[in-house]
């Protein structure tokens, strides 16, 4: 397997408040933890910057204005009560879109299989007109639009382990026949969606878990549910919300994953992906709140990304 990773240099642009668990240092401990022999295989980019103008593709026409009025001069601004936009925010959004396009750039020209893209702030949590849930546009949505826009694929998937539920990709994509989206995620937590009942137009999978439930009750949720329907939907990407809040450690969220599960719940993606879609995987950065916890399911995610 050849693996791209795409790191962003101004991510520390981004300010957040002080204790605020969305911060600078989670791409500092990803960073850290993708040195060493084990990754020396790894295809290294720096982000460029993306046009933010193709969140028309998903957001409403007023969205990026919005986002502009937010912003401050100086500073720090907010959102809501856990969003909060800084003077340097819109130029952290557009290089984390920048980088999540070269990923798919990278993987559907054919240079690498999959890349994993090391980027903020998150992105699913933004919905069609709202940002929210410490996002300010939906990053994986804008990709999954592009890749058909540009590259005439036809069916995307989206699979979000995050263990919040991604209320913004479903928001965007609860109409859509040609874009999957399958979510674990810890159930009852913020934001109140992904109940399974939420079905869209047959395209949204919701897998809720229970609180203090560990591997057993994720890995039964995949192999009865989520990939089957990923297997049968036959993508020709695969797209990643890669969330590492769902680790025991985490702060925000009562989920007891340990880091051979994301390496266990990666695997099975990619062998959807080399069944379905000739390896093609690009995987954003979502949530992950303890640095030690994050570091460790990045860890083992692109470990098993590179084929290890």
């Amino acid at each position: 397997m050849t693996t791209l990773l795409v790191s962003q240099p101004n991510f520390a642009d981004h300010q957040t408040p002080q204790g605020h668990p969305e911060r600078a240092d989670r791409i500092r401990a990803v960073e850290d933890a993708l040195t060493g022999s084990q990754f020396s295989a790894l295809k290294r980019r720096n982000a460029p910057f993306g046009d933010l103008m193709l969140a028309e593709l998903v957001h409403d026409k007023a969205y990026l204005s919005r986002l502009r009025d937010a912003r401050p001069a100086e500073g720090i601004g907010q959102i809501d009560a856990d969003t909060f936009i800084s003077d340097g925010s819109m130029d952290v959004a557009a290089t984390g879109l920048g980088g999540a396009l070269a990923g798919l750039d990278a993987v559907l020209l054919g240079e690498v299989d999959n890349a994993f893209c090391a980027i903020r702030p998150p992105g699913h949590h933004a919905e069609i007109a709202t940002p929210m849930g410490f996002c300010l546009i939906n990053t994986v949505a804008i990709v999954a639009r592009e890749a058909q826009r540009k590259y005439g694929a036809e069916r995307i998937a989206i699979v979000d382990f995050d263990v919040h539920h991604g209320n913004g990709t479903q928001d965007i994509f609860k109409g859509e026949a040609t874009i999957l989206y399958a979510s674990s995620h810890q159930m009852p937590l913020y934001p109140g969606t992904g109940d399974p009942a939420e079905t869209g137009v047959g395209n949204i999978v919701n897998a809720a878990l229970p609180p203090h439930s560990g591997g057993d009750i994720m890995r039964d949720a995949y192999e009865s549910k989520i990939l089957p329907a990923l297997d049968n939907f036959a993508p020709d990407l695969i797209l990643i919300s890669a969330g590492f809040d769902a680790h025991v450690r985490d702060p925000l969220a009562q989920l007891e994953w340990v880091d051979e599960d994301f390496r266990w719940l990666t695997q099975q993606l990619m062998d959807v992906a080399e069944r379905r879609c000739g390896n093609r995987i690009v995987s954003l950065l979502e949530g992950g709140y303890d640095l030690r916890g994050l570091s460790g399911g990045v860890r083992q995610h692109v470990r098993t990304l590179l084929g290890n």
